[in-house]
């Protein structure tokens, strides 16, 4: 499926930061250790300027101090985003307490379907603390960029269409500097012991 294809050329991607991790760490440098793959130094999501759906213009600097975890998808996803996001709805019921220094973002790669009601109405039914977030479609187009992130439309039989993306989930921690890229099989173990590793540094 091209969804988890384009997630495995991302992970790909991040190889040279990954070593670069590791010579640090033999270097004496102390770091913590991740279920997903270290992407420290690489300050993806720098470029995010988009609107959440109380129609605020948000940027990673909003949620300094918190853990964020970005997941592109988008309302009409048949599967992949419903079970990520259940996933990470887990997530949030495992942290505890921790959950409230913990921001998800869902950045939508649909944005002529997912207006703000829509986004809004869909996010929160997995847990009200999570964000939706839009914008147009240069905007979209240029935060997946920040992110090395891919998406496509992809037309269906009946003429409509759907979107393939990369489907990954994004950890940064409370400096905004990106730190984890973790496939969305890695599981709610493993993310949960990331995101309070990255809630101790």
């Amino acid at each position: 499926m091209s969804v988890f294809s384009a997630s495995r050329r991302l992970t790909l991607r991040f190889g040279a930061a990954i070593a670069f991790t590791a010579a640090l760490a033999a270097c004496g440098e102390s770091a913590p250790t991740f279920k997903g793959s270290d992407i420290s130094g690489t300050q993806l999501g720098r470029g995010m300027e988009l609107t959440d759906t109380n129609g605020k213009t948000r940027q990673l600097s909003d949620f300094a101090g918190k853990v964020v975890v970005v997941f592109f998808g988008f309302t009409q996803c048949p599967d992949v985003c419903p079970t990520s996001l259940a996933e990470l709805t887990e997530v949030m019921k495992k942290l505890g307490p921790d959950a409230d220094r913990v921001q998800v973002l869902l950045i939508t790669v649909d944005p002529e379907r997912d207006t703000q009601e829509v986004l809004k109405q869909y996010v929160t039914a997995f847990d009200p603390r999570f964000l939706g977030l839009t914008g147009t479609p240069d905007q979209v187009k240029k935060t997946a960029a920040s992110f090395k992130a891919y998406y496509a439309k992809a037309p269906t039989k009946d003429g409509n269409y759907t979107m393939d993306h990369t489907a990954a989930f994004y950890l940064l921690d409370g400096k905004g500097e990106s730190r984890v890229l973790a496939n969305n099989n890695l599981g709610v173990d493993a993310l949960t012991h990331d995101i309070q590793a990255l809630l101790k540094g």
